[in-house]
């Protein structure tokens, strides 16, 4: 949610303001806004709009916006509605201006404070708080650095913060707590982001700011201060971000490159349980056989799509490894008495490693003696991550669309792995069984494209889902959590209302929804359960529903006027709902188009959700 930008530079920093806005698009936001020191006029100019980036690009060009210093901001509204005047960066006294992404829970307490200080409020967010506050100290003497480090120390909250001052146009100021930000390191000119796509057209060179961070930055040089202020090194990465995952190429959206990226991205995350023919603690970490070796149970704590993932993860940890799995709703997690087991693994799935109620549910565990901990994330040198002892990269590259595609089935593959590697430690896994799963491992990425060549097929049928409303998915088993999942992406960026159901769970009161203006979703891979999920299809054709069933080569499902079928070439096994993924995928994204929606950026919707 949100995105931050910042530059100082010897050059005009506007193009690389509005560039920088423009690759954080993804991230989601309703307004976009940015904030430059103008040298000449020795004042802060700043130009807003709600909508697309663009307008505001549109607007600082014919305003002839230029300045070696500047930040920029895309808001997603929380505090205050879609309006310019509560859009970034917000402006204290016409001296100094600043952006934030997160939430200041006492913004109220300061507001009243401020307010008796003799400070006026245009806005209705928590923002403009931060603003005054670091002006209140600015105005008692104190450096443009120390006004902010005193201001962060009274706040309640998670910030990622960037402000300038046009009485020192020399420098720029940044603080982090709960919310992604980093220092980009240029060559007589620096950056902030909230995100490496942000700046990867002007350095590669980054330092990930950690709690309770502050930093100075001016063209020639970075410091960086702990939360007691004290000066601290923190290291230089380099990120592996390229300026070719971040373009379209031959594709319409980014969703759609994305779903064709994934045998790609399943082959590059296999690779190095290939590349060691065989599963071992080592892929999780140096000391993971330590970590892992007499786990007993094992916590999932994840949300949204990750969290369907872990719901698979539970069936095949609970029937291969042969130890319970609990799987929780991160944001649930952390507000729930927890009964602790200190043999209990807990693993936190994230795509971008920045989801803050992961963080906080994992914050949660560890606070109770959670100290076996793994991290299952896309972004490396995130926060979630370096939270934890051990970490499994998914390796799916740069996703941008807002619906996770390439995240999701990458994290399944991260999960089946931490399975077979589970299992191995526990003995449960003899070494036939081992080549099996590994050859299933093998054939996943062209089981994957198999299921790609679909396309054309899939296409047909979302055309007629494009005047529907509402729609219905069902799945049975290591399945269920497909179904869910392909509610979640049609309702996502379609806008049909969806929802999904255990097959078995229809007689219980959702089949009176059923009729003839209602489609049907059915997974039905020809697995143990299928005869179960044709006796719940039946159900559905006695009530006049439409059904559209996703079935194996083998699963000998008769068509009609109202049951269509599409086949994947083959049934691939214990690995079949990352298969199956695919086609829910596919259907969600051209009902989209069918529609006329912003596939790549839904309404309503975040990419790195930050805040509560």
């Amino acid at each position: 949610m949100c995105g931050i930008v910042g530059a100082i530079a010897d050059r005009d920093v506007v193009p690389v303001l509005i560039e920088g806005l423009k690759r954080l698009e993804y991230r989601g936001y309703d307004s976009a806004g940015i904030a430059v020191v103008d040298s000449s006029a020795g004042d802060v100019r700043r130009v807003r709009r709600t909508g697309r980036v663009a307008e505001m690009e549109a607007a600082a060009q014919a305003e002839h916006f230029a300045s070696r210093l500047g930040i920029g901001h895309t808001r997603w509204a929380t505090h205050g509605g879609v309006t310019e005047g509560n859009a970034h960066p917000h402006v204290s006294h016409g001296e100094l201006a600043l952006v934030h992404n997160g939430i200041i829970e006492n913004h109220e307490q300061q507001r009243e404070r401020l307010r008796k200080l003799g400070y006026e409020f245009e806005s209705q967010t928590d923002t403009e708080v931060i603003a005054h506050l670091v002006h209140h100290y600015r105005a008692q003497g104190d450096s443009l650095l120390h006004a902010l480090q005193k201001a962060v120390k009274e706040l309640h909250g998670a910030y990622a913060i960037a402000v300038i001052d046009k009485r020192d146009p020399d420098r720029m100021v940044a603080a982090r707590m709960g919310c992604p930000l980093l220092v980009g390191l240029g060559e007589g000119e620096n950056f902030v982001a909230s995100d490496v796509s942000a700046i990867v057209s002007s350095t590669r060179r980054v330092i990930f700011l950690e709690e309770g961070d502050t930093a100075e930055l001016t063209r020639d040089s970075v410091k960086v201060f702990d939360a007691n202020g004290a000066p601290i090194d923190r290291d230089v990465h380099v990120s592996d971000v390229s300026l070719a995952s971040l373009e379209l190429g031959p594709y319409r959206h980014f969703m759609q490159k994305e779903i064709h990226e994934q045998p790609r991205a399943v082959a590059d995350t296999i690779e190095a349980v290939i590349d060691n023919n065989g599963f071992s603690a080592s892929l999780f970490g140096a000391n993971a056989e330590a970590v892992m070796g007499d786990i007993e149970a094992v916590q999932i704590l994840a949300c949204g799509t990750s969290y369907y993932a872990g719901l698979v993860a539970r069936y095949w940890i609970e029937s291969i490894v042969g130890i319970p799995c609990a799987v929780d709703i991160a944001s649930e997690y952390r507000y729930r008495q927890v009964v602790a087991n200190p043999k209990q693994l807990v693993v936190t799935i994230s795509q971008s490693g920045e989801t803050l109620d992961t963080m906080e549910a994992l914050k949660y565990a560890k606070s109770l003696g959670h100290e076996r901990t793994l991290s299952i994330c896309n972004v490396p040198e995130s926060a979630i991550p370096r939270a934890s002892k051990l970490v499994y990269y998914t390796r799916a590259g740069a996703e941008i669309g807002v619906a996770s595609t390439k995240a999701f089935t990458t994290q399944l593959v991260a999960l089946f792995t931490l399975t077979c590697t589970l299992a191995k430690l526990r003995g449960t896994l003899d070494p036939e069984l081992e080549q099996g799963h590994l050859e299933c491992l093998r054939q996943l990425p062209g089981s994957v494209q198999h299921a790609l060549n679909l396309e054309p097929q899939i296409v047909a049928w979302a055309e007629k889902f494009a005047g529907k409303q509402h729609a219905l998915f069902l799945g049975r088993g290591m399945h269920y959590p497909i179904a869910l999942e392909g509610a979640l992406k049609l309702k996502e960026i379609s806008y049909i209302h969806a929802e999904a159901y255990p097959a078995g769970e229809l007689k219980h009161g959702p089949l009176a929804l059923v009729d003839s203006a209602m489609p049907v979703v059915v997974i039905a891979p020809n697995d143990s359960l299928l005869e179960k999920v044709k006796s719940n299809i039946q159900e559905v054709r006695a009530r006049g529903g439409e059904m559209f069933v996703f079935a194996d080569a083998d699963s000998q499902f008769g068509e009609s006027e109202a049951v269509h079928v599409i086949r994947t070439p083959r049934h691939v096994g214990v690995l079949s709902p990352i298969v199956h993924a695919i086609p829910v995928q596919l259907l969600a994204y051209h009902a989209a188009l069918a529609r006329g929606t912003d596939v790549d950026k839904p309404r309503n919707l975040a990419k790195s959700v930050t805040v509560e």
